[in-house]
């Protein structure tokens, strides 16, 4: 399973962008190199989910939405994968145990948006998360409201570091957690979708840009 992670010097801070990436477009790659800067990483994987948990409908194919990926951030720190499906772990916390074990020597920060802190309390094992990795949670400026009052929020209000010590999150003893203002870009997957941009794992012509 070793073979299968990207390349990392020992001792390396990894950043985890987990999520259905159906498709990926720019304003994940915008949040990445945010995340890259803020919190003062080495690298960041991009974790293309087979399939998420808590949504009813199916994403297109693992491998149409790796391809759009790659195609979309190109960094030479970032990392595209399809770990999830290559050590059978279907849960974020599952995933990080797993990752933890086969990479004991790299110090591993679990990225989100504000969205998925509001709702994270809803995840399987969610405290263990909190528990056992620093999180880095990256937010449009105005959209906190339902992020500060959020179960986990509250939760680990004591494990909070404020936003100008973000580059000192991925050298924190979980738990350990950061909110940040970043500027966002127009776009999503889900308007991508619906404008007929994205159809079955295929970028239309012109479109989902």
């Amino acid at each position: 399973m070793r073979a299968a992670l990207p390349l990392a010097a020992s001792g390396q801070v990894i950043g985890l962008l987990g999520g259905s990436f159906d498709p990926a477009h720019e304003g994940h790659a915008h949040i990445t190199r945010e995340a890259l800067r803020r919190f003062d990483l080495d690298q960041v994987w991009w974790l293309v989910s087979p399939a998420n948990p808590l949504k009813k409908n199916g994403p297109a194919p693992l491998d149409s939405r790796i391809a759009r990926a790659r195609e979309v951030m190109v960094h030479p720190r970032v990392a595209i994968t399809g770990i999830e499906a290559q050590i059978g772990t279907r849960y974020t916390a599952q995933t990080l145990a797993a990752l933890r074990a086969l990479r004991p020597d790299l110090r591993f920060v679990w990225l989100m948006g504000a969205d998925n802190l509001a709702q994270i309390d809803q995840w399987q094992d969610w405290r263990w998360i909190f528990d056992h990795v620093p999180v880095g949670v990256l937010a449009r400026p105005g959209d906190r409201a339902a992020a500060r009052g959020s179960v986990a929020a509250k939760t680990y209000r004591f494990a909070r570091l404020k936003g100008r010590q973000s580059r000192l999150l991925a050298r924190c003893a979980a738990p350990a957690w950061c909110f940040v203002n970043v500027a966002m870009k127009d776009v999503s997957s889900t308007r991508i979708r619906a404008e007929g941009g994205w159809q079955n794992g295929t970028v239309v012509q012109g479109e989902g840009t």
